[in-house]
């Protein structure tokens, strides 16, 4: 009885030792972008999210989808998910998440073809808009308003039947090489947008560092033409092809 009511004491005082010393989820922070206060955007649509409406699709960073093709299609932005894709019908309008001006129109060699949009903010970022139904109706230097229709969702195999949706990221508005985490920008409920995520399973994970890069808010810095960040000798789950 006194051995057992010893331990009960030392586990109790361990316990209680962890729980006070181990970081909660909401103190973790990104290793190059400072987890800001008041986030400056907003979501790129006007209505709510729903089943007709829209849906988060993929999230930034370090997902499956991208591990597997780090090199074919990714390879240009480290092997990562540089952008958030959002699931929503051909035509659907897609808003200024911020109050810019047009930077850059069809400017198809930052990829997110078939057609795509920029807009830098006053803040020192740019929010660019990918894969679009058409091209759209705004000219360089032109000023928009957060809320303001700028663009259509479309889709990236021009069928408007395969995968429609809305590419979004989040990049420097100086030389455009460096893409952030649109998750620590957008005010908006994350948890509960990323209950469905219909087009990924999630992160790839690291088995020599399981838990790294594995939350919605904790991916890193894309730089654009730098090497891969996610190159993994052990990941799960396994690699099935040589992308």
């Amino acid at each position: 009885m006194r051995l057992t009511l010893h331990r009960l004491i030392l586990l109790t005082f361990l316990f209680l030792t962890l729980s006070a010393s181990a970081p909660s989820h909401g103190s973790r922070s990104t290793p190059h972008v400072a987890r800001l206060d008041l986030k400056p955007f907003g979501l790129p649509f006007a209505d709510p999210p729903g089943p007709s409406t829209w849906l988060l699709g993929q999230p930034y960073g370090n997902t499956v989808t991208a591990y597997r093709w780090r090199r074919a299609v990714y390879g240009a932005g480290q092997g990562m998910h540089f952008g958030m894709d959002f699931g929503a019908a051909c035509g659907t309008p897609v808003v200024a998440i911020g109050d810019g001006e047009v930077a850059k129109v069809d400017a198809l060699n930052h990829g997110a073809g078939p057609h795509n949009l920029i807009v830098n903010h006053p803040n020192g970022y740019a929010s660019l808009y990918g894969h679009l139904l058409e091209r759209p109706r705004l000219q360089p230097g032109q000023p928009v308003t957060r809320g303001e229709v700028v663009a259509l969702v479309g889709d990236p195999d021009l069928t408007c039947q395969s995968r429609p949706h809305l590419h979004l990221e989040i990049r420097d508005s100086t030389s455009y090489t460096r893409a952030y985490n649109p998750v620590l920008f957008i005010e908006a409920d994350w948890d509960a947008l990323a209950v469905g995520m219909p087009f990924g399973r999630g992160f790839e994970r690291n088995l020599d560092t399981p838990r790294q890069w594995q939350f919605l808010d904790d991916q890193p810095e894309v730089r654009f033409w730098e090497p891969l960040l996610n190159d993994y000798m052990h990941p799960w789950p396994p690699e099935w092809n040589n992308q």
